[in-house]
């Protein structure tokens, strides 16, 4: 294996860690997001719904071209959550 081929493969191991920081932050954020909507007793459907809203900016700001991702997996169990919480129909 050349140089140039260490250091293509590093770039790419180095790439790869990167993309897993952000999951994993986008990963924890999400979960704190849901724990307080699912468990603060003190919070309003209107804070619920701001939480929501800023969780999808700061995914989008994580992954910037992502937006029909986040709809799919994120958006739906958010909605879900605040629906059972609030107990909308």
């Amino acid at each position: 294996m050349d140089m140039r081929q260490q250091l293509e493969r590093s770039q790419g191991a180095s790439e790869l860690a990167e993309e897993g920081k952000k999951i994993r932050r986008l990963q924890l954020m999400m979960s704190m997001v849901m724990s307080v909507i699912g468990q603060d007793p003190d919070l309003t459907i209107e804070e619920a719904a701001d939480m929501a809203a800023a969780a999808k900016q700061a995914a989008l700001a994580i992954f910037p071209d992502k937006e029909l991702a986040y709809d799919l997996l994120y958006k739906p169990r958010l909605q879900r959550l605040i629906n059972e919480r609030f107990r909308l129909q």
